[in-house]
């Protein structure tokens, strides 16, 4: 298995609706199904859930 199969490049995009994103690699291993993190937001500059787009 090569190493871009393992961790892709994902997507993630605000649920907030102002259309940020941010790009991180993920591992399909240990996490398969859609990653969700709370990040910043500078657009609604303020915390809010960011899930993975596909």
């Amino acid at each position: 298995m090569s190493r871009s199969e393992t961790r892709p490049v994902v997507l993630l995009r605000s649920t907030a609706g102002t259309g940020h994103t941010y790009v991180t690699r993920k591992n399909r291993r240990n996490h398969p199904d859609r990653l969700e993190l709370r990040k910043f937001d500078p657009a609604a500059r303020r915390h809010v859930m960011f899930r993975e787009a596909r």
